[in-house]
Formats: structure tokens, C-alpha cells, sequence
């Protein structure tokens, strides 16, 4: 068991940096430039991103997986909660304000949706999957709110109710209501969405790409910081949490599927809000090629210190 959640890690973890090597192709070649990838990034934030969460809550209502759901998304709201405030502590305020911004972002995000779903899936089927919704839509509802406040630099009414009403939020709750309501769409709309959901691996790891394409190497390898953010984000919030959770009586299958999406890289996110807030892409590139990076040794790490004490 341990050995297969090594190998499923690194595996997956492998196909995410083969589509980002094209996408680091494609800019050194010119087929995608700066402007281009700008509205790549907006067409996986605004359009695919939503088809995803929608999708994720279309399967036939079962009792016994509601009290799953729920345990998931406690423990993805103290998670969240968890990470805010470690990123306050650990990491103050620099000189450029940008650039604390996005280090939080690095600190409290997963790339819970990319690289976990198809983790989990490989690792637990499609029970862990349906948990780890859970966890995705405690994200996204934190991600398009807090997330998109600490990136825009603004907190006034008027961006909290944009984020709010945001397509991702709109095809979070619009999800659960037609699961808890057991309403499943024809197949024809599922399959049509589901063919633009199955976009968003392949050009979010494509606009993460291009922005890698833009940064130093040689200058990243030598970005003391970098690595201390990595280690907050990819060793210690999740065997921290780990620890915690284990303290209570937890459904295995619940527990491992969480600790999974917390152990997760930083959010591919990270790069699209860069981008289109304006922010300092390059670092924010950077942060989400270290962590990544470094991921397909952490996780495997911490999913059998997982297995070995739940």
C-alpha cells in the first residue's frame, strides 16, 4: 500500500510537469505570449473551473456518504483555517506588499483539484473523490473570497459581492443543491461539460508553463525563501493537521482523503490570480515550480506516515 501511494504520486505529479514543459515550449517558441496567456487564464478561471465543481456533485444521492461530507468539510474549514493563520505568523510583511500577498496565497492553497483529484482517485476511487469535493468546495469558497481579496489588494463591499457571485461560487452551491435535491442532469449536458471540465488540467499546467518560461532557474535554486515557504506549505500544515485530526474518531477513508488535498502543492490557482490581478507573476511561477517540484517527495512521505498512524 505504501509503495503504490508513492508511485500514484510521483506518477501524476510526472504528467503535470509534462504538460507544463509544453506549455514552457510554446512560449519559447511564440505560440502563446504574455496577452494570450492572460486570457487563458481567465477562460479556466470564469468558464472551466465552474464545469468542474458543477460536475463534481453530479452522482446519485447515497445517506451514508452525507455524513462522510460533512466530517470532509469540517475538516477542510480548519484546515483553511489553520493555514490563514500560520501564513499571519510565519510570514510578515516585506517590502513589497505584492509579494506577501502572494506568499500567503503559496502557503494556504493546495492544488487540491489538479493533481488531487487524480491522486485520489488513483488511490482511493471514487468514494475518495466525492469526499475530497468536499474539501474542493471549502476552497473554493475561501479561495474566491479570502484568496481573491489577499491577491486583488482589496477588500472593499464591492469586490467581496463580485467574489461572491463569482461563477465558481454560483456552480459550488448550485452543486450541492441539486445533490442533496438528487437531481441529475441528462447525460448529453453532462457529457458536453464534462468535455470542458477535462480542460482544465491541461491549460492550467499550460499557463503555469509560459509563466515558469518567464522566471530565472538559476536565480529560483538560489531563493532561500522559497524553501521556507515550501516547508510550512508541503511538510508542516499537513503532518500538523495530520496529528490533529488523528485525535478524533474519523472515518480512515475521510481522513486520508483530506490529508491528501493538504499535502498538495500550492494551487495552480496562485498563477492565474497572479496574472490577472497584476501581481508579480514570475515569483508566484516560481513558488508553484518549487512546491511542485518538491511535492512528488513530500506527498508520498506524508501519506505513508498517514497510513501508518490512522
Amino acid at each position: 500500500m505504501d509503495m503504490s501511494l508513492a508511485l500514484t504520486a510521483i506518477y501524476q505529479i510526472a504528467i503535470m510537469f509534462m504538460i507544463i514543459i509544453v506549455g514552457i515550449v510554446c512560449y519559447k517558441i511564440k505560440l502563446i505570449d504574455k496577452d494570450m496567456n492572460k486570457k487563458l487564464s481567465d477562460i479556466v478561471l470564469m468558464l472551466v473551473n465552474p464545469f468542474v465543481i458543477f460536475i463534481s456533485y453530479q452522482r446519485e444521492y447515497e445517506a451514508k456518504l452525507v455524513t462522510g461530507l460533512l466530517i470532509s468539510l469540517g475538516l477542510a474549514i480548519t484546515t483553511h483555517l489553520f493555514s490563514i493563520l500560520l501564513s499571519l505568523v510565519v510570514l510578515r510583511k516585506k517590502k513589497h506588499e505584492a509579494d506577501i500577498a502572494i506568499e500567503r496565497f503559496a502557503l494556504i492553497y493546495s492544488n487540491c483539484g489538479f493533481i488531487g483529484i487524480p491522486l485520489v482517485n488513483g488511490m482511493f476511487g471514487s468514494e475518495g473523490v466525492f469526499y475530497l469535493t468536499a474539501y474542493m468546495t471549502i476552497f473554493n469558497l475561501v479561495v474566491w473570497t479570502h484568496g481573491l481579496v489577499t491577491m486583488s489588494g482589496k477588500n472593499d463591499r464591492s469586490t467581496i459581492i463580485k467574489a461572491i457571485v463569482s461563477p465558481s461560487i454560483i456552480a459550488t452551491f448550485a452543486g450541492f443543491i441539486f445533490f442533496i435535491s438528487k437531481i441529475i442532469v441528462p447525460n448529453i449536458i453532462t457529457e458536453a461539460l464534462s468535455y470542458i471540465g477535462n480542460m482544465n488540467t491541461p491549460i492550467a499546467m499550460l499557463v503555469a508553463g509560459v509563466a515558469i518560461a518567464q522566471t530565472n532557474l538559476m536565480e529560483l535554486i538560489r531563493k532561500l525563501r522559497i524553501y521556507y515557504i515550501t516547508f510550512f506549505k508541503l511538510l508542516f500544515i499537513p503532518i500538523v493537521m495530520l496529528l490533529f485530526f488523528n485525535l478524533f474518531h474519523i472515518p480512515r477513508l475521510v481522513l486520508l482523503t483530506s490529508i491528501l488535498a493538504v499535502a498538495c502543492p500550492t494551487a495552480a490557482t496562485i498563477n492565474l490570480f497572479s496574472i490577472r490581478y497584476d501581481k508579480n507573476y514570475l515569483y508566484a511561477s516560481e513558488l508553484f515550480a518549487v512546491t511542485t517540484i518538491l511535492s512528488m517527495i513530500t506527498i508520498p512521505v506524508v501519506m505513508i506516515i498517514a497510513n501508518m498512524i490512522v
